[in-house]
């Protein structure tokens, strides 16, 4: 599990089929293998640890990507120098500052429109039918695993208010329109919508 709180902005450093390299500034003596890591809010697996190679802090890490979640995801567009919000897995006593976010990415949201909005930024994303209907005014979503309250809802779009510590702390900062970000409805809303099919 995790909370939506980025640690570290990775970068995509090679693919080969379905396994990704990521650089990134954890400690390698803190990862183990087989650990959880959210990229851009998809959780993966760890495979090997590797020197990062450029004498600064941190590692490369590996990690296997299936077929259906490069197709379901954005991870099938990533190229070598895609940078990568990153968060390690929740631990017991941590401090959940975003919301229960379980990695399980539900499909991509399209970012639409950026417009300033004092010292924030405001960001509209469409997203399919399907996936509209669980999301809400000041409801949580995780797009790109970041968590984020949504502001307003009109049919299939929605939007998003970003202070300037995310835009510097993540991969928002760099987003353009016309971008496919990963979105994870709100898990009390994923079961809520099923308790009610069956009423």
């Amino acid at each position: 599990m995790f909370t939506g709180i980025i640690s570290d902005i990775g970068e995509l450093t090679a693919r080969k089929g379905g396994t990704f390299t990521i650089r990134c500034t954890y400690d390698p003596a803190g990862i183990d293998l087989g650990a959880s890591i959210a990229c851009n809010g998809c959780c993966l697996t760890v495979t090997s640890l590797m020197e990062r190679g450029d004498n600064k802090p941190g590692c490369l890490f590996t990690v296997d990507v299936s077929n259906e979640s490069l197709g379901l995801t954005s991870l099938g567009g990533w190229q070598p120098g895609e940078a990568i919000n990153l968060e390690r897995a929740l631990k017991a006593g941590d401090e959940l500052g975003g919301h229960i976010v379980s990695g399980h990415v539900d499909g991509t949201a399209t970012l639409t429109g950026i417009r300033a909005d004092g010292v924030s930024r405001r960001f509209t994303f469409t997203v399919p039918e399907s996936l509209a209907k669980f999301i809400a005014p000041k409801g949580s979503v995780a797009l790109n695993g970041t968590s984020l309250t949504v502001n307003e809802v009109e049919a299939a779009s929605f939007g998003i208010n970003l202070i300037p510590h995310t835009l510097t702390a993540t991969n928002w900062g760099a987003k353009k329109p016309g971008d496919l970000v990963n979105l994870e409805i709100d898990l009390f809303a994923r079961y809520m919508a099923r308790m009610m099919e069956f009423k």
